[in-house]
């Protein structure tokens, strides 16, 4: 894992409608985590209702919409809870008020708190994974691949279809349909302060894909062959690079699946998705 400098690429979260509340799962909703410059910042707390004697192993969701939309609500992974698992659902600041690295420092900021609150709500924050889709995705990915303190590290990254390296992404790509002036205007360019490709030791810095080691957390990635946001290649690359040095990683290619949507929530995914995080938090 490498040091970074905190910048990234938007790009818009697609999981359709907020899914109901899982049955045997209860919520604890609008928890402050953090005060930031007067903005206060809160998560849902999704646990089983059935309780046991035992911590629970937790996971953060961090949701999608380019860094600049989306909100905590509708959890998509809510249903995990059901499973024996904490799951905290974060709103944290959004562009274009609260540039980067906000959308990384708050989850941050948020697992620190559920730190301190873990014994109140019945969980072991020391056995904690990220998930997160499309920008979210993004900001999970680095945070399994930064140089980080023991104590703001998670222990497993399930990353969908998140941009991995910023300098190949499409809208900062200079081509025959994509002018200077368009550039300019897409949500790198705003990001890092001007066009990605004439950046591209920032653009590294902010890109997983550019940050990987060997001492990085086990990774599942997921990702539809028919994403037109993301190219499934963003995650192709993560994952070949993850392998190459020999940290654990699986990429599970939906066939037909676009830039979210209901093969990311179907029973073969969930069952992928708990039996990955059973494998490397359960005890």
């Amino acid at each position: 894992m490498r040091t970074f400098f905190l910048l990234c690429f938007g790009a818009a979260m697609a999981l359709g409608a907020a899914p109901k509340l899982p049955e045997g799962v209860e919520v604890s909703r609008d928890l402050e985590y953090a005060q930031v410059k007067g903005v206060s910042l809160k998560l849902d707390l999704y646990r089983p209702t059935a309780k046991s004697a035992a911590p629970m192993p937790l996971v953060i969701w961090v949701h999608g919409g380019g860094w600049g939309k989306g909100t905590k609500a509708g959890c998509p992974v809510s249903w995990l809870a059901a499973k024996g698992y904490a799951v905290a659902s974060l709103d944290f600041r959004l562009l274009p008020e609260h540039p980067w690295p906000a959308q990384i420092e708050d989850p941050i900021a948020a697992l620190r708190w559920l730190r301190q609150e873990s014994g109140k709500y019945g969980f072991d924050a020391e056995r904690t994974a990220a998930i997160g889709g499309s920008s979210g995705g993004h900001v999970v990915a680095l945070w399994g691949t930064l140089t980080l303190p023991p104590g703001d590290k998670v222990k497993a990254v399930v990353d969908w279809y998140g941009p991995t390296d910023l300098l190949t992404m499409p809208p900062n790509v200079l081509s025959e349909k994509r002018t200077r002036a368009e550039l300019a205007k897409a949500n790198g360019a705003l990001l890092l302060g001007g066009i990605v490709m004439d950046q591209p030791e920032k653009a590294k810095a902010v890109s997983a894909l550019h940050q990987v080691t060997k001492d990085d957390v086990p990774f599942l990635i997921m990702h539809g062959t028919a994403d037109t946001s993301v190219p499934v290649d963003q995650s192709q690359r993560l994952h070949a690079a993850l392998q190459s040095v020999g940290v654990e990683s699986t990429l599970k290619l939906l066939p037909g699946a676009g830039h979210g949507g209901r093969e990311f929530d179907s029973a073969e995914s969930r069952a992928l998705i708990q039996g990955f995080l059973d494998k490397h938090l359960k005890r």
